[in-house]
């Protein structure tokens, strides 16, 4: 299993973010790729330049949000 220091070394150029809003939202500033095995990026549509944050399919489990509700396998 990869901890929080592996995860920030995977290369995400070329990632393929999609709209992980969890609502009504149209502008959709959740934004989630998945970065290699049991490893997701989230990242923030509205403040592009900023490093998405990167989790393991367990933490993003803990916290509720499932990448298959977004159309993405886990």
């Amino acid at each position: 299993m990869l901890n929080g220091s592996d995860l920030y070394e995977l290369d995400i150029d070329g990632a393929s973010f999609v709209k992980a809003c969890g609502g009504p939202c149209t502008e959709g500033c959740v934004t989630l790729a998945r970065i290699g095995d049991d490893a997701w990026a989230l990242g923030d549509s509205k403040v592009p330049d900023a490093v998405p944050l990167r989790f393991t399919t367990e933490e993003l489990d803990s916290a509720g949000i499932d990448p298959a509700r977004f159309g993405m396998s886990v």
